[in-house]
């Protein structure tokens, strides 16, 4: 997708700006008043992930939204950081190249394990949404990731689910994952799932995703962890999540019923609120 050009009816766009810092071409979308709040979206998605909660939370921090790598509006830069721990390192250059100081990252899916990445470097608190906290098992520990990297060197894999990414295939990928989405956050899903720029670079990042350096590190990870699961997600097994938090020394997780991998989408204003009283919680703890 390119700015400006697919920018119309875009969520939050007067919040939007491009900003230049190598590798890549970050889009960008900051508005509110108070302490920073970096929020990372999952893998396939870009801001308007957060479409419902990021007003929510402008009255009380600076709220900060960024695209992946060669997702949504970001421009890719190289192809070769689009891994865990180079996506991190980006991330925290792009912090400090425009002054942000955060209170805390909240992370969803893919999302979740860039902000426990980040948070080893910069001692911040993490936030997780549905976190994808599991390599694959068995077999498809090597056939997905092997599969999306044959993927992603193919030209035209991008180029073809693109131009077959219906409105009807799109709302069945959704439903896969346990979700329930309003017409206006399907219509988003399927402008990103037609574009080939967006696919290839989703595609690209599954290609380079391990978790292999990062969660045998949990149990020496001493900052403050929450994590929200919806016990309805089919995309991220709620038992990875658990795993997690049982290795993590502060951790705590809340469980919802009725809600999938996008309860963040599906539920804003009360997880809006989840995030709030968390954070609350999380520095009266640490004053």
């Amino acid at each position: 997708m390119r700015w400006p050009r697919d920018a119309d009816g875009w969520p939050m766009r007067a919040c939007s700006r491009i900003v230049s810092c190598r590798p890549h071409r970050w889009h960008v979308q900051v508005a509110g008043t108070g302490p920073d709040l970096i929020l990372i979206h999952g893998a396939g998605a870009a801001t308007q992930s957060w479409r419902g909660i990021f007003p929510r939370l402008t009255d009380t921090f600076r709220v900060i939204a960024v695209d992946l790598p060669g997702q949504g509006f970001t421009r890719m830069g190289d192809r070769r950081r689009c891994g865990l721990d180079e996506t991190a390192t980006d991330l925290l250059a792009l912090a400090a190249h425009e002054g942000w100081e955060p209170c805390a990252l909240i992370g969803h899916s893919a999302g979740g394990a860039i902000a426990l990445r980040m948070a080893e470097t910069a001692r911040y608190p993490v936030l997780c949404i549905n976190p994808a906290l599991r390599n694959f098992d068995g077999v498809a520990g090597w056939l997905f990731p092997a599969l999306a990297r044959l993927l992603a060197l193919n030209p035209l894999s991008a180029a073809l689910f693109a131009s077959t990414a219906s409105r009807d295939r799109v709302r069945q990928l959704v439903q896969g994952t346990g979700s329930r989405l309003d017409p206006e956050g399907l219509a988003l899903y399927h402008r990103l799932a037609s574009d080939r720029s967006h696919v290839d670079a989703t595609l690209t990042m599954m290609s380079r995703w391990s978790l292999d350096t990062l969660l045998p590190r949990l149990t020496s990870f001493d900052l403050p962890v929450r994590i929200l699961v919806g016990r309805g997600d089919r995309a991220v097994p709620a038992d990875s999540s658990h795993r997690a938090c049982a290795q993590l020394p502060d951790c705590r997780l809340s469980e919802w019923d009725g809600f999938g991998h996008l309860i963040h989408e599906e539920a804003p204003e009360r997880v809006a609120d989840w995030i709030r009283e968390t954070l609350d919680e999380v520095m009266q703890a640490r004053a």
